[in-house]
């Protein structure tokens, strides 16, 4: 445990280190609320990897050392010779990824926090001398934010209050013109085995614009799998706005700040726009929404995790390793369309949108 800056000479200077990835660099931000909050006087500095540092640049406070991970060697070095010359007061070791670990090792601190023997891995333990306390199966968020709390921050429920620069704003409401309530649908994960089938997606679209009275959006990064996904939604309707691959993650805030209702997998997405106070639809089968899902909107979550486990692995969910992932052929197809159908009717009640007459 970490004193107070105000009994020492000079203000505790801590090092966050946390490279990725989307969803995760999101359940940073309430650490670095709440120690700004408890502690304004200490400085901060997080290494954070180039691919999310413009999600977080403009947070107040905060040094960043930015790490290009397609550097390679010479990137990871010249990053290492940085941190070698620096000294900390204080290391928040909050990634277990080999490259993270090794990074670390570079880190002077004269105290180093890091994850629990359960949440520990490649090497983490050897890299810290003091862990959080073992906790029983939490969020991702809460788990997060133990790391404020370790430190003597009041860090019961996450704050967030996401920056949103004025060129994203600009950028989605050219894209989203008017006020017509929004549903925004980002259809891929990160691991493919996560996604849901992009026709199933269409036919959600085409119900929340002819049942629901809603725009349609879809929106996703520049890779193939986005691609083919956003052309299948988008040939569900001619009123369906496709602007995959046209986005940075800038101007995702935009479009997410701007949306009414998100819709997607277990993705980073859906916890940008929850951090924005947006309703989100989950869906959840090779993943436990109770762990990552997007956390205020658990509730509208469309979990099958419990028949997936019985399915794949002839076991219930409890008796698994908590956060396990089922990622086998045809997990997401136990989500059906009326499953997300239901739950997208649900929300827009529940938040006031109605079909224009």
């Amino acid at each position: 445990m970490i004193e107070d800056s105000t009994a020492t000479a000079a203000p505790i200077h801590c090092c966050l280190l946390r490279l990725s990835a989307l969803g995760d660099i999101s359940h940073v931000i309430p650490v670095v609320r709440a120690v700004r909050r408890t502690h304004p006087d200490w400085r901060l500095t997080w290494v954070i990897g180039d691919a999310y540092w413009p999600l977080v640049r403009d947070l107040d406070g905060v040094e960043w050392l930015v790490y290009d991970k397609r550097g390679g060697l010479p990137a990871f070095w010249r990053l290492a010779r940085r941190l070698r010359a620096r000294r900390f007061d204080l290391l928040l070791h909050m990634q277990t990824s080999l490259r993270a670990n090794a990074l670390s090792a570079f880190v002077r601190a004269g105290a180093r926090i890091g994850w629990d023997r359960a949440r520990s891995r490649e090497g983490h333990g050897w890299m810290i001398d003091e862990r959080l306390r073992e906790a029983p199966p939490q969020h991702q968020v809460q788990g997060f934010l133990a790391f404020a709390r370790h430190l003597g921050c009041a860090a019961a429920e996450p704050d967030w209050d996401l920056p949103i620069s004025p060129a994203a704003r600009r950028f989605a409401a050219d894209a989203l013109p008017g006020g017509q309530p929004t549903l925004l649908i980002s259809p891929c994960a990160s691991r493919p085995a996560r996604d849901w089938p992009a026709a199933r997606y269409a036919a959600v679209a085409r119900f929340a614009i002819e049942e629901l009275g809603l725009r349609v959006l879809v929106c996703g990064d520049r890779s193939g799998r986005a691609h083919r996904a956003g052309e299948t939604i988008a040939a569900a309707h001619p009123a369906i706005i496709d602007l995959t691959g046209r986005d940075t993650l800038e101007k995702l805030i935009g479009l997410l700040d701007r949306a009414s209702i998100v819709l997607g997998p277990d993705s980073g997405p859906l916890h940008l726009a929850n951090a924005l106070g947006k309703p989100v639809v989950g869906l959840y089968a090779a993943t436990q929404s109770a762990r990552s899902g997007p956390y205020h909107s658990l509730e509208w979550c469309v979990d099958r995790y419990e028949q997936a486990a019985r399915r794949f692995l002839g076991q219930p969910a409890s008796a698994l390793r908590w956060g396990r992932r089922i990622e086998r052929p045809g997990v997401m197809e136990l989500i059906t369309v009326d499953d997300v159908t239901e739950r997208l009717h649900a929300v827009a009640g529940r938040i006031g949108l109605r079909r224009p007459a």
